[in-house]
C-alpha cells in the first residue's frame, strides 16, 4: 500500500516546507503539498515533529568480522537507527581481515548478512603494498579506500608511506572513487613525543602535546600534492585543526578534488574542559583547544568543510584503561552513533543554524561522498524512503541504556543535549520508535 508521510516541517534539497510524501515500495515517488494526500494511501501525521532524510555515516567502525566483542553489525546499526542514521559506510580496519581484497570484502558481507536494522557499504582500505587489489575491490562494490599516514595502533593494517602512496594512486585514479586519508604524519607526532620526555600521561595536556597540529598540516600537505599529480579525489577524514583551513581554502582555489570532515566531538568538546585521566576523550587527532572548536564551526558555515561524520570507533571498557587514565596507553576512540545528532544540533542550536545545514552535512553530502545520492540523501523523489522524525525541541539525557552499542560508555555520558530522535524509518519500513526497535532487520548492503 502506498505510504504518506506528513508533516509540517519537511527537510527538502528545498527547504523546510509542510509537505506529504509519497512512498511506494520503498522509495519516494512525489513531494506534494498537504492538501494533496492520496485518500487511499495508509498515513502517517508526523504532526509538528521535524521529517528529516535518513542521516548518512561515511565513517564507521563496524569491527565485525574479527572484533566483533568491540562492535558488530547488530549492535552498531541498532545504535544507528536509534541516532538517526539508516546509512553507514563501514571503515576497512578494526576488523580482521581488513578489507584490503575482495576476499576480506566477502567476508565482511557474510558477517553481515541478516543482522542489520539500517543499510551500509563499505570502504577498501590500502594497507601492506596492497596496490593490485584496489581496482578489483572497486569492481566489488566498495565506495572508495581509507589509508593512514600515521600508526593506526591495531594489528592487521599498516599505515602507508608517500612511496607506497605513489604506486597505489593510478590504481585509485583510475576507478573514479575517493581515496580517505587519515592525515596526521609520524614525523611530528614522534618529535613531540621525545620532547616531551617523562610526562606525566595521566594528563590530558601531555596527550595533546604529544600529537601536535603539525602532524595534521604536513599531512594534508602531501596528500593536496599527491592529488595535484595524480588527479584522484581526495577526502580529509577527521579534521580536527583549524591551522589547516588555509592551506584547504587555497587548494580548493587552484580546483583541487578534495572534500572534507570533521566529527561530533571535535565540535563539542575543548581540550581545557576535558579532565585529567578521562580516557573516554582520548582520540586521534585530539580534541583541541575551544578556540579551535569554534574555527571548526566557522569552517562548517564558510563550506570549507563539507560535511560531519562520527568515526564511531568503540572498544571493551577495559582498553579504555580508565582505571590507570592513561592517555598513552589507552585506545584512541569515540562511539557516538546514538548520541551524534543531538551533539551536532546542540551545537547549531547555539550557533543559529538551520536544520537544512544539518540534512546538509548529515545526509546529503555523506551520501555524495560514498557515490551513493542517487538513492540516499534526501527527501526527494526517486531516493529511497530513509526518515527520522525528530524533536529539535527535545532535551535528552545521555544514559548508559540509551547508548544501545556493545560497550555503552562514552565521554557524553550524563551530559543534557538538545533535540531527540523519535522514529527511524528505512526504505519506508520503521525501524524504531520511542526506544523500542522492529523485530526484523531490513538493512541491506548499498554498493
Amino acid at each position: 500500500m502506498t505510504q504518506v508521510f506528513v508533516s509540517r516541517r519537511v527537510v527538502t534539497p528545498e527547504g523546510v516546507r509542510a509537505a506529504a510524501v509519497i512512498v511506494d515500495d520503498g522509495k519516494i515517488t512525489k513531494v506534494l503539498d498537504p492538501s494533496q494526500v492520496p485518500v487511499d494511501a495508509s498515513v502517517i501525521d508526523c504532526g509538528d515533529y521535524v521529517l528529516l532524510p535518513g542521516l548518512v555515516d561515511a565513517h564507521t567502525h563496524i569491527n565485525e568480522p574479527g572484533r566483533t566483542e568491540w562492535e558488530g553489525f547488530e549492535t552498531a546499526t541498532r545504535a544507528a537507527a536509534a541516532g538517526g542514521f539508516t546509512m553507514l559506510v563501514d571503515m576497512p580496519l578494526n576488523c580482521l581481515p581488513a578489507t584490503t581484497t575482495v576476499a576480506a570484502l566477502e567476508a565482511k558481507r557474510a558477517a553481515a548478512r541478516g543482522k542489520c536494522t539500517v543499510d551500509w557499504a563499505a570502504w577498501g582500505g590500502i594497507s601492506d603494498h596492497n596496490a593490485a587489489h584496489l581496482e578489483p575491490l572497486a569492481a566489488a562494490g566498495v565506495r572508495g579506500f581509507k589509508c593512514f599516514l600515521a600508526e593506526p595502533g591495531i594489528d592487521g593494517f599498516a599505515r602507508v608511506d608517500e612511496v607506497e602512496l605513489r604506486v597505489a594512486a593510478p590504481h585509485i585514479a583510475r576507478t573514479g572513487l575517493p581515496l580517505l586519508t587519515h592525515s596526521e604524519l609520524p614525523g611530528p607526532i614522534e618529535a613531540a613525543t621525545e620532547r616531551l620526555g617523562g610526562a606525566d600521561w595521566r594528563r590530558y595536556a601531555s596527550w595533546l602535546a604529544s600529537r601536535p597540529d603539525e602532524a595534521e598540516l604536513e599531512a594534508i600537505r602531501l596528500m593536496l600534492r599527491l592529488c595535484e599529480v595524480y588527479g584522484f579525489r581526495l577526502h580529509i577524514v577527521h579534521l580536527a585543526t583549524v591551522k589547516a583551513l588555509p592551506e584547504l581554502r587555497r587548494a580548493r582555489g587552484r580546483g583541487v578534488a578534495v572534500t572534507v570532515e570533521t566529527c561530533p566531538h571535535y565540535l563539542h568538546f575543548a581540550a581545557e574542559e576535558i579532565p585529567d585521566g578521562s580516557t573516554l576523550h582520548k582520540c586521534a587527532p585530539p580534541i583541541r583547544t575551544a578556540a579551535n572548536r569554534d574555527g571548526l564551526w566557522e569552517a562548517l558555515r564558510e563550506g570549507v568543510i563539507d560535511l560531519i561524520a562520527t568515526d564511531h570507533s568503540p572498544c571493551p571498557p577495559d582498553l579504555k584503561r580508565m582505571d590507570e587514565g592513561n592517555f598513552q596507553t589507552a585506545w584512541g576512540g569515540i562511539a557516538s552513533l546514538s548520541v551524534a545528532l543531538s551533539v551536532v544540533w546542540s551545537g547549531m542550536w547555539r550557533r543559529g543554524f538551520a536544520l537544512d545545514d544539518l540534512a546538509r552535512w548529515m545526509s546529503a553530502r555523506p551520501a555524495a561522498l560514498a557515490g551513493i545520492e542517487r538513492r540516499k540523501g534526501a527527501i526527494a523523489e526517486g531516493r529511497d524512503a530513509d526518515f527520522v522524525l525528530f524533536d529539535p525541541d527535545a532535551e535528552i539525557e545521555v544514559a548508559a541504556k540509551t547508548l544501545y552499542t556493545r560497550h555503552p560508555i562514552s565521554p557524553y555520558m550524563g551530559e543534557k543535549l538538545f533535540g531527540k530522535v523519535v522514529a527511524t524509518w528505512v526504505r519506508g519500513r520503521h525501524v524504531f520508535r520511542e526506544g523500542v526497535f522492529s523485530s526484523s532487520c531490513v538493512g541491506q548492503e548499498v554498493c
